[in-house]
C-alpha cells in the first residue's frame, strides 16, 4: 500500500491542530466493525488535535460492538434527521471512512447537499470510488480494511506515540473483522506488524474476540441454525449457494441489527462453492450480500447484476422484486456468469 506524499501533506494541512475546525465523520449504512472502529478511531485522533468532532452513521451499529470505547458518541441518522443533517450542514470538514460513494449513507446522502463549502475527504478501500465528490482521497482497494489504512494515514502523519489504547482497539477492531478473523483479505506482513504495535499499546485480543464473536443472542444462533438448514440451497453442481430471509423469517427469530452479520460467509465453507449469498428482505428492497473464494470476481457480479459492487471476493447490492424472483434471478445470474467465464 503506498500513500502518497502529496495526499498527506494535503490531509495535514486540512486536520492542522493551529486551525480548530468543526468535523464530522461518517460511514455507510449498517456498520460494521471497520465502519465503526475507524470513525472512533479517526474522532480520537482528531479531538486529540483539538478539534470539535461528530461521528455521524446512518442507522444502528451491531450491539456487539457496543463495549468500544466512545461508541455512545456516535450520533444515529435515523434517531435524529433534523440534528445530524444540521451537524453535517455545518461542518468545516467532512471525512467520509469506509464507503466508495454516497448512495451508501442511503437516506442521510440527501444532508450533504447542503453543505457546499466543506472540504470532503474519503478514506476507503473499496474499488470505484465516486471520485467527482471528494476534494481529497486515500482510496486504496489493496487495504484489507479501512481500520488498516487508517492506522498507516497516522502512522506517516503523526507517529504510532499518537495511538493509545482506545484507538487501538477500535483499530483492531476493523483489521479483524474486515479480515474474517485473519483468515482472508490482503494478510501482508505489513498488517501483522501493525497488529504487534496495536499489542504494544496494550490491546486485549483475547477478550475483543469474546466481545465480538462470543457475545450474541441465543435467538441469534437459532437463526444461524435455520439459515443453514431450511433455507441454505446449494446449486450449479455445488459451486453456489445462497441464504434468503424474509421480514416474517427475521421477526420470528427476534433479529436486532447485526445478528446476520457473517452468515453469508458459511456456505464458503463448503469444498467446492465458489460464490455464495445472502438475501435479506426489508421494508423497501431486498438487500444482497456476495462472498467468493479464488479468481470469482463478486464485485463484477455485484454490479452487472445487483446494481452493487465492493471487493473482489466481498460486495454487497439490491434487489427490488420478491425475495423469491430474487433468489430465482440469482440463480439464472450465476449460470450465466460461469458460462461466461467458463467456470466448471
Amino acid at each position: 500500500m503506498i500513500l502518497s506524499d502529496e495526499n498527506i501533506a494535503r490531509l495535514a494541512e486540512i486536520i492542522d491542530a493551529t486551525q480548530p475546525k468543526r468535523m464530522v465523520v461518517v460511514s455507510h449504512f449498517n456498520p460494521d466493525g471497520d465502519a465503526i472502529g475507524s470513525t472512533l478511531a479517526w474522532r480520537r485522533l482528531l479531538k486529540s488535535m483539538g478539534h470539535e468532532v461528530e461521528c455521524v452513521v446512518p442507522n444502528r451499529f451491531p450491539s456487539f460492538l457496543s463495549w468500544i470505547d466512545d461508541v455512545d458518541k456516535i450520533r444515529i441518522f435515523k434517531d435524529d434527521a433534523e440534528r445530524c443533517s444540521q451537524i453535517i450542514a455545518e461542518a468545516d470538514v467532512l471525512f467520509f471512512l469506509d464507503l466508495n460513494n454516497v448512495s451508501r449513507l442511503e437516506e442521510m446522502s440527501a444532508s450533504f447537499e447542503a453543505n457546499t463549502k466543506a472540504q470532503k475527504v474519503l478514506i476507503d478501500h473499496h474499488l470505484q470510488p465516486m471520485e467527482n465528490f471528494f476534494d481529497l482521497m486515500f482510496s486504496q482497494p489493496d487495504s484489507s480494511s479501512t481500520c488498516f489504512l487508517v492506522y498507516k494515514i497516522i502512522e506517516r502523519m503523526k507517529g504510532v506515540d499518537v495511538i493509545d489504547t482506545a484507538m487501538a482497539s477500535a483499530l483492531y477492531v476493523g483489521m479483524m473483522t474486515d479480515t474474517g478473523n485473519f483468515t482472508f483479505s490482503f494478510l501482508t506482513p505489513d498488517l501483522y506488524r501493525a497488529v504487534a504495535v496495536l499489542v504494544e499499546k496494550g490491546i486485549d485480543i483475547a477478550r475483543i474476540n469474546v466481545e465480538v464473536y462470543n457475545s450474541h443472542t441465543e435467538q441469534r444462533l437459532r437463526l444461524l441454525s435455520y439459515s443453514l438448514g431450511p433455507k441454505m440451497e446449494v446449486f450449479e453442481g455445488g459451486r453456489a449457494a445462497c441464504i434468503s430471509l424474509s421480514e416474517a423469517e427475521l421477526r420470528r427469530f427476534e433479529f436486532q441489527q447485526g445478528d446476520s452479520e457473517g452468515f453469508v460467509n458459511y456456505p464458503l465453507s463448503i469444498k467446492g462453492v465458489l460464490i455464495s449469498a445472502m438475501f435479506q428482505q426489508t421494508h423497501r428492497f431486498i438487500r444482497a450480500s456476495f462472498r467468493s473464494r479464488g479468481d470469482m470476481d463478486v464485485n463484477i457480479f455485484a454490479r452487472r447484476y445487483f446494481n452493487g459492487g465492493g471487493h473482489k471476493n466481498a460486495a454487497g447490492g439490491k434487489s427490488f422484486v420478491s425475495l423469491k424472483e430474487t433468489v430465482e434471478y440469482y440463480k439464472q445470474s450465476v449460470s450465466e456468469y460461469f458460462k461466461e467465464q467458463n467456470i466448471e
